[in-house]
């Protein structure tokens, strides 16, 4: 599928599975930091709506207002962060790249890029909206023998 050509109902209606959503007050702005902090590739990036991959994953970016109608921004604060409780791990994306990016571009780290008994390493960086974004890869070999 062409993410930059596709129609929206065509889009639509070839969503499949587990689907994310995620309400933003800026798309552009976190679809770029998406980009740059943690390598997402960005489509159809508007002042409403973007279409995010990451690997083969795909989900989407809405502004607030296009949920006009919609019951689930009266629940979202008017400022600070909306995300608690949400983390969103990316398994692909090595934590301290991601890490040495995130303050340049909005993201404030919770936790730095640390190795966990669970056989990944990890960070837990914040984007302005407040969502957890967690970067991890599995740790090598050496890694999990020096714990």
């Amino acid at each position: 599928m062409d993410y930059e050509t596709v129609s929206a109902a065509d889009f639509g209606a070839s969503l499949r599975g587990l689907g994310l959503n995620i309400l933003v007050r800026d798309v552009i702005a976190q679809a770029d930091f998406l980009s740059v902090v943690f390598n997402m590739k960005a489509h159809r990036v508007s002042g409403d709506f973007a279409i995010m991959t990451y690997d083969d994953q795909v989900f989407q970016l809405h502004n607030d207002g296009t949920y006009h109608s919609h019951p689930l921004p009266s629940l979202l604060p008017e400022a600070g962060a909306r995300g608690g409780g949400a983390q969103f791990h990316l398994f692909a994306t090595d934590p301290d790249v991601a890490a040495s990016k995130a303050d340049a571009h909005g993201g404030h780290i919770l936790q730095e890029p640390t190795n966990k008994p669970h056989g990944l390493r990890e960070a837990c960086i914040l984007c302005a909206n407040g969502y957890a974004c967690v970067p991890s890869r599995a740790l090598t070999s050496e890694e999990r023998n020096a714990e």
